[in-house]
C-alpha cells in the first residue's frame, strides 16, 4: 500500500559507541503516505552474544544475553499521513561487555523498533546497531611495566656424531600495549653447536576462543619479522620493533563465550626452538616508562664495528684448546618484515607528523576516546561530523594477510638500528 514510506532509528549527536552504564537515547522517525492503523509501537535494546561451529555463519549453537529493554512508544491507535518523531532513553548496564566481530562469533547491541499493525497487516520492523567499548586500563594488570623475558634451550644433533645445544632468550620492553604503539623485542641467540642456525622469526599472534559446543580456537598472525641465521660458536643480538595494529583488546569481561589473548612467538626451525611470551593490547597505555628496560634496548651510539672472528672453527679449537671458542655478541640484520609503515619513533622526527606521539614510542596523551576496534583491523567513530553521519563497521571480519606464506614486502620499515640512528628518537625511558 505504500503507507509507510521512512522507518528508521536515529540516536542522539550521531553517537555510535557508548560506555557500560551510559544513557542511550534516540527517536524513531516515521514518514506515512496514508493513515496507519495500529496496535502498538514499541522500541527494544538488546545486546547479546552468538557462537557459531562454522566460520561466517550466523546460525548460533550457542548464545547469551546481556540485556533485553522494551518500551512502549504509542498504544493502539492510528497515526496520520506525514513525520512522527517518537523519543526513546534506555541505561546501558554497567556489565555490558564490549562489541566485538569474528568469523565464529559476535557481540551485538542493537535497538529495534516495532510498529505491531492490525491483523492480517504486515508489521514494519527497523533495527539499528550500536556498539559498547568498557576499556582495558593497562595499568591494573599487575607487573605490567615490568620487561617481558623468557628462555629455551634446545639441544640437538648434527653431523651423525656430533651434539650441541641454543639458548634463545626474548624479551619486550612491557607486558602491554595500546593500538599504534611500538613493541620493542630483543633477542638473544648462543649458538653452542658447528652448525648455523635457521633465520630467526617473530611473531604476533592473536588467539581467539569461542565456546561452542565445543571450544574452537583461531589462531592468526597479525605481524611477522624475519631476522638473519647464528653462525656457529657466535652468541648473537636481534633487536627489532612491531607497532602495534587496530585489534580488539585482550579482555571481554562480561562475556564467557569468547576469550582474545595475544602472544609474541620468537622460533626458529633449525634447530627448532620457540620461546612465547604473553601480550596484552588494551586501550589505556601503561602511564609510566618501563622500569628496567634491560641491556640493549637503548639506542647505539654509532655503527657497529666490523664483526672479526675471535675464535678457530670447532675441529681446531678442539685441537688447540680442547673446546670451543665463543666470539664477542654480534648484532643480527632483518631479513623482512610484514609491516610496511614506519613505527611511531619515526615519525615523531619528522617536522610535521601525521600523528601525535610521545618520545618513548607510545600514543600522545590526547582528550579522545580510546578507538574501539570491534574485529582485527577495523575502528568504529565515536560521533557524526557534518550531515553525512557516522559509518559504523558493519561488514564481516578484515582479517590480515598470510604474511608467513608472503615474499619480501616491496618496501620494508626501518630497522631497530636505522630507526634509533637519529640523536632525538628518545627511545630512551623518561624519568
Amino acid at each position: 500500500m505504500g503507507r509507510v514510506q521512512l522507518f528508521e532509528i536515529r540516536l542522539s549527536h550521531g553517537r555510535v559507541v557508548y560506555s557500560p552504564g551510559e544513557p542511550l537515547t534516540g527517536t524513531v522517525r516515521v514518514r506515512l503516505g496514508a493513515q496507519l492503523p495500529f496496535r502498538a509501537i514499541r522500541v527494544t535494546c538488546l545486546g547479546s552474544c552468538g557462537v557459531s561451529n562454522k566460520a561466517n555463519d550466523a546460525g548460533w549453537v550457542v548464545e547469551e544475553s546481556y540485556f533485553n529493554s522494551s518500551l512502549s512508544l504509542a498504544d493502539k491507535g492510528s497515526l496520520p499521513a506525514g513525520e512522527h518523531s517518537f523519543p526513546f532513553q534506555f541505561l546501558l548496564p554497567a556489565t555490558a561487555p564490549t562489541s566485538f566481530e569474528g568469523p565464529f562469533g559476535r557481540i551485538v547491541h542493537q535497538v529495534r523498533a516495532t510498529i505491531d499493525t492490525a491483523r492480517f497487516s504486515k508489521d514494519h520492523k527497523c533495527s539499528l546497531v550500536f556498539y559498547i567499548l568498557s576499556p582495558l586500563n593497562l595499568n591494573s594488570i599487575p607487573d605490567i611495566e615490568q620487561p617481558n623475558v623468557a628462555s629455551a634451550t634446545k639441544k640437538f644433533s648434527y653431523k651423525l656424531v656430533k651434539t650441541g645445544s641454543v639458548v634463545l632468550t626474548a624479551s619486550t620492553d612491557l607486558r602491554g600495549y595500546v593500538v599504534g604503539q611500538v613493541l620493542r623485542l630483543q633477542a638473544e641467540i648462543e649458538n653452542q653447536s658447528g652448525k648455523d642456525t635457521s633465520p630467526v622469526v617473530a611473531s604476533l599472534l592473536q588467539k581467539v576462543s569461542y565456546k561452542a559446543k565445543r571450544w574452537i580456537y583461531d589462531v592468526r598472525t597479525i605481524a611477522e619479522v624475519e631476522g638473519a641465521g647464528v653462525k656457529a660458536w657466535r652468541r648473537a643480538q636481534w633487536q627489532e620493533q612491531i607497532l602495534v595494529p587496530a585489534l580488539p583488546q585482550s579482555a571481554l569481561p562480561g562475556c564467557s563465550l569468547i576469550h582474545i589473548d595475544y602472544y609474541l612467538q620468537v622460533s626458529m626451525k633449525v634447530p627448532e626452538a620457540t620461546v612465547t611470551l604473553p601480550i596484552f593490547v588494551g586501550n589505556i597505555a601503561v602511564n609510566h616508562a618501563p622500569l628496567s628496560p634491560g641491556p640493549g634496548l637503548e639506542p647505539p651510539a654509532g655503527p657497529s664495528p666490523p664483526v672479526v672472528p675471535s675464535a678457530p672453527p670447532q675441529e681446531e679449537a678442539e685441537v688447540v684448546a680442547g673446546g670451543p671458542h665463543f666470539s664477542d655478541l654480534v648484532s643480527l640484520s632483518t631479513k623482512s618484515h610484514s609491516q610496511q609503515q614506519p613505527p611511531p619513533a619515526v615519525l615523531c622526527s619528522v617536522p610535521v607528523a601525521p600523528e601525535p606521539c610521545a618520545h618513548d614510542g607510545s600514543p600522545a596523551p590526547h582528550s579522545l576516546h580510546p578507538p574501539l576496534c570491534i574485529s582485527t583491523g577495523a575502528t568504529v567513530p565515536y560521533f557524526a561530523e557534518g550531515f553525512g553521519g557516522p559509518v559504523p563497521t558493519t561488514s564481516a571480519l578484515i582479517l590480515p594477510p598470510e604474511y608467513s606464506s608472503w615474499g619480501y614486502p616491496y618496501e620494508a620499515p626501518p630497522s631497530y638500528e636505522q630507526s634509533c640512528s637519529g640523536a632525538d628518537l628518545g627511545l630512551t625511558p623518561r624519568s
